[in-house]
C-alpha cells in the first residue's frame, strides 16, 4: 500500500484478523462477526501478525545472551523503540520506555513524579489515567469539573493552574480523544496553558493514536502514553515516552535485572546498586520483545498506508452511524463538546425503555455485533453524560429508563482502519429494528450480564 494514497475519496480499509470469523446467532445459521469494539481491543493488523510469526522461531532473549538469536532479539528490541520514537515524532532527547498497557505506562509516570507534585486532571478521564495519581502521600491530584467545550476546557486548566500553590513541579494529564465519546480534546492548546504556568502535561493517546498521527514536538506533550491492543497490535504491550529527566532521577519502577548497571556487596551486608540512567531503568525483567515488536509493525504500518486515507475513511464510517441513529428518535448520542465536534470512531448511545446489557446482548445474539456496554472505566464522565448516577444495569429485559427518564449505562460502538462498511450498516439496520420490533428471543440476568436463554 502506498505511503501517500492516490486519491482520499478511496481511502484505506487496512486487513485485519478475524475479518473472516463466522459466528452463530440464536435465531439460526451463521453471520460474519462484526467487531465493533475497537476502543476495548482492536483486532491485530494482518501486516503485525505476519511480522510477528516471522520472527517467531528466531526469538531469544533479550541484552542477555551472545548468542546470535539473543543478539537478533536484542537489535530487534532497540530497533522497535526507534521506531516507535519515529512514529511519535519524538525529540532527540525523549525516551521511548517500553511498559505492559497504557495504565502501566501513567503509573509508571505518577511513581516517577518529584516530591510534591501538584497533579491537575479532567474528571472526563478514563480511569487509566484518573486514578495514578493520589497513590502517593507526597503527592496532589485536584480533579477538574467536566468542560461542555474545548475552550471552556483550556479556562478551566488556566484558572487551576494560576490558582496553585507555589511554584513546586505540576503535571497536567488529558485525554486526546474520549474513550467514551471520541471527541478529540484541544492538547495543544491545553500544552501550552500547562506550560505558561509552569506545569508538565501528558497525553493519554491510548484512543487517539490507532486514528490520527501523535507528534509529541508538534504538540508540545511532555509525555505520550498509549497501548498497542487498541494499536492493532496484541501480546500486551504499551508505550510511555517523553522527557527523560524524571523518569532518569526517579526510583526504578521495578527493582531487578536489567534496571540495574552494577551491584555491588557492602561490608554491612547489603548491596549497593548503580541503576541505568536510560529507559532500561524502568523496563527491568525479561522484556516482551514479541508485544514490542507488534507495536513497532503497527506504527510502521500505519505510517505507510498514511493517516490522510485513514481518517478520510473514519470519516465516512462515522457519519454512517451518525445519520442511521439520528433517525431513531428514541436513540441519544452521548456528547460533551456537541454534535460538530471532530471526533475518532468511538460513539456512545442510550435507549429509551431498553436496558443497555439487554440492547448490547441482542446485537450480539440476534446480528453478530460486537459491542460495548456499562461504564467504559469512565464512571465520572458517564454520570455528567447521562445526568444520573451510574449503576450496574437492573435485570435483563427491564428498562433503565422509560421514555424521558435518565438512563443508568450506555451502549459504545467504535470502529477503526479495518471496519468494512458492511459492519456499520448491520449495525444501524440492527439498532432500527431492535427499537421498532424489540428482541426476538428471550434473555436472563446471568452474573450481572445479559444472556440468550438457552
Amino acid at each position: 500500500m502506498s505511503a501517500c494514497p492516490s486519491a482520499v475519496e478511496t481511502p484505506a480499509l487496512l486487513p485485519v484478523l478475524g475479518s473472516d470469523v463466522t459466528v452463530p446467532l440464536v435465531t439460526g445459521g451463521e453471520v460474519t462477526y462484526a467487531a465493533l469494539d475497537y476502543a476495548a481491543s482492536a483486532p491485530a493488523l494482518r501486516r503485525v501478525w505476519d511480522d510477528v510469526a516471522a520472527y517467531a522461531p528466531y526469538y531469544g532473549s533479550v541484552h542477555r545472551g551472545a548468542g546470535y538469536l539473543s543478539q537478533l532479539s536484542t537489535d530487534l528490541f532497540e530497533s522497535s523503540r526507534k521506531e516507535v520514537a519515529a512514529f511519535l515524532g519524538c525529540r532527540e532527547d525523549d525516551q521511548v520506555v517500553f511498559t505492559r498497557s497504557t495504565t502501566d505506562s501513567l503509573n509508571l509516570l505518577a511513581a516517577a513524579l518529584p516530591t510534591g507534585t501538584e497533579v491537575f486532571v479532567f474528571e472526563t478521564e478514563h480511569h487509566a489515567s484518573l486514578l495514578p495519581w493520589e497513590r502517593r502521600e507526597d503527592t496532589r491530584a485536584t480533579y477538574l469539573s467536566a468542560p461542555r467545550s474545548p475552550r471552556e476546557a483550556v479556562e478551566t486548566l488556566e484558572k487551576a493552574l494560576a490558582g496553585r500553590d507555589g511554584g513546586g513541579p505540576a503535571l497536567v494529564c488529558v485525554t486526546g480523544a474520549s474513550n467514551v465519546t471520541g471527541e478529540l480534546w484541544p492538547v495543544r492548546e491545553l500544552a501550552g496553558a500547562a506550560h505558561a504556568h509552569g506545569a508538565r502535561i501528558v497525553l493519554d493517546a491510548a484512543q487517539l493514536a490507532p486514528h490520527h498521527p501523535v507528534d509529541i514536538a508538534e504538540a508540545d506533550v511532555d509525555w505520550v502514553a498509549f497501548s498497542g491492543h487498541k494499536l492493532y497490535a496484541p501480546f500486551g504491550a504499551g508505550v510511555l515516552a517523553g522527557r527523560a529527566d524524571w523518569l532518569r532521577e526517579a526510583s526504578p519502577y521495578l527493582a531487578g535485572g536489567g534496571a540495574s548497571r552494577k551491584v555491588a556487596r557492602r561490608d554491612d551486608g547489603g548491596v549497593d546498586v548503580e541503576w541505568h540512567t536510560t529507559a532500561a531503568r524502568h523496563e527491568a525483567g525479561s522484556p516482551n520483545v514479541i508485544g514490542v515488536y507488534a507495536i513497532a509493525s503497527a506504527c510502521k504500518a500505519l505510517s505507510e498506508a498514511g493517516f490522510d486515507g485513514l481518517v478520510a475513511r473514519e470519516r465516512q464510517l462515522i457519519a454512517k452511524v451518525r445519520e442511521g441513529l439520528a433517525e431513531v428518535p428514541e436513540v441519544r448520542l452521548l456528547s460533551l463538546f456537541g454534535d460538530d465536534a471532530p471526533r475518532v470512531g468511538v460513539l456512545s448511545f442510550v435507549v429509551d425503555g431498553w436496558n443497555s446489557s439487554h440492547f448490547a446482548a441482542a446485537l450480539s445474539a440476534e446480528y453478530g455485533i460486537g459491542v460495548r456496554d456499562g461504564l467504559f472505566c469512565a464512571h465520572p464522565l458517564l454520570r455528567t453524560l447521562l445526568d444520573s448516577e451510574p449503576d450496574e444495569p437492573g435485570e435483563c429485559g427491564a428498562p433503565e429508563a422509560a421514555p424521558g427518564e435518565r438512563a443508568l449505562n450506555a451502549i459504545r460502538v467504535s470502529f477503526g482502519a479495518g471496519t468494512p462498511d458492511e459492519h456499520v450498516e448491520r449495525f444501524v439496520r440492527a439498532v432500527k429494528e431492535l427499537v421498532r420490533d424489540g428482541a426476538r428471543w428471550d434473555y436472563r440476568t446471568e452474573d450481572g450480564r445479559c444472556v440468550p436463554v438457552s
